[in-house]
């Protein structure tokens, strides 16, 4: 992929799928917690789904383990793409 994705452009993309989840778009910021925005692991399955069809990016189980907040993903996606 020759265009360069910002971190702002990720975490737009990550906090338009968590609205498409069921998420207040209110509660919604980089220290909100998946769990407090009713996001369950299959939603962040389907968010890896997206960074791998959108950025060609391959987000493993493993590399979720530990990610509690909308922050930590957009940084984790972002950080693949670098």
């Amino acid at each position: 992929m020759s265009t360069t994705v910002t971190k702002d452009q990720v975490e737009e993309r990550v906090r338009e799928a968590l609205i498409e989840f069921g998420a207040e778009p209110d509660q919604i910021n980089r220290d909100a917690e998946f769990e407090k925005l009713d996001v369950d692991s299959l939603d962040l399955v389907e968010l890896a789904q997206i960074a791998e069809e959108e950025w060609g990016v391959q987000i493993k189980g493993e590399d979720m383990e530990g990610i509690k907040t909308v922050g930590q993903a957009v940084d984790l996606v972002a950080g693949k793409m670098s």
